[in-house]
């Protein structure tokens, strides 16, 4: 498969966001080359996000800018990212010292934006203590979801991803009861297993993928993350399109029916970005699709 090797895998035990702004009045290009020319591993994902695709002279289809949403008493900010990487690993020492040499092979155009630090909790849960990605999609299935098909050379195993990062208010969702914090989610943080009764505001209901028309199945690959001062998760989801996590969104903010998320209740996204991921030929990123 030309997709990039660590978008399949599990989210790693540790990982780097970092994303990146264009400089002013510089060409990208030779720095995009740059970074093209390592050879991929599953220890980094690469996505270009739509500033960088238009400063490029070029268009990806179905690559598009965050939206913007506002509900009744909720705003889903959108920030714009020149690029996003995803580096993954198992020891922060050498993530660290990744992202230090991937800002060094794009310094010239590039200026480092965001740096967040991930992490698993557990066996794969968000901080709040409850299994999170449950509902992924799973082999040939995973592989439909997340990439591309069908578009010809320089696009096909290419993905697009969504990334946002949510603080959460822990203190707040601490404060409720067990139950209360089972109907949040539709599931018991006991077994895992679905609440039949749960209310529709529940997330698993909001966010039950089956349940659109077309179904709306996407990759998630999220991690918890803290900075000493915030806590919360990197939302981070794969697709073949930006489509089926759009509709997801629009209906967790209640823009379909007026029924908010649960999870507002104690936690907010204060980023939302999205990027194309392009594929891979012999070993390297195949930037054809955007001209280079």
């Amino acid at each position: 498969m030309r997709a990039q090797p660590g978008i399949l895998p599990d989210p790693p035990r540790m990982a780097r966001f970092i994303t990146f702004a264009v400089k002013p009045d510089t060409d990208p290009k030779a720095a995009l080359r740059a970074l093209a020319s390592r050879p991929t591993s599953p220890g980094l994902v690469v996505g270009l996000g739509a500033p960088l695709v238009q400063a490029l002279g070029a268009a990806v289809e179905g690559l598009r800018p965050f939206p913007h949403l506002v509900g009744a008493g909720i705003e889903i900010p959108a920030t714009p990212a020149a690029l996003w990487c995803w580096l993954r690993g198992d020891d922060r020492g050498d993530l660290l010292h990744t992202g230090r040499e991937l800002a060094a092979v794009l310094e010239a155009a590039f200026d480092v934006s965001e740096v967040t630090d991930g992490f698993q909790y557990r066996e794969g849960r968000d901080l709040t203590g409850y299994e999170d990605g449950t509902e992924n999609p799973k082999g040939d299935d995973a592989v439909n979801a997340a990439f591309v098909g069908g578009a010809g050379a320089g696009l096909d195993g290419s993905s697009f991803v969504a990334v946002q990062r949510w603080v959460h208010e822990l203190a707040r969702f601490d404060g409720m009861s067990t139950a209360e914090q089972d109907n949040v989610i539709g599931r018991r943080r006991a077994d895992n297993e679905e609440l039949g009764d749960a209310p529709p505001s529940a997330h698993v209901k909001r966010a039950a993928q089956e349940s659109f028309e077309p179904p709306a199945f996407v990759l998630r690959r999220s991690m918890p993350w803290a900075d000493g001062r915030e806590h919360g998760l990197v939302f981070v989801a794969f697709g073949r399109s930006l489509d089926a996590f759009e509709a997801l969104l629009r209906r967790m903010v209640g823009l379909d029916d007026g029924v908010a998320d649960g999870l507002f209740r104690f936690t907010h996204p204060v980023t939302g970005s999205y990027f194309w991921c392009p594929p891979v030929a012999d070993g390297r990123l195949d930037l054809s699709a955007v001209g280079l």
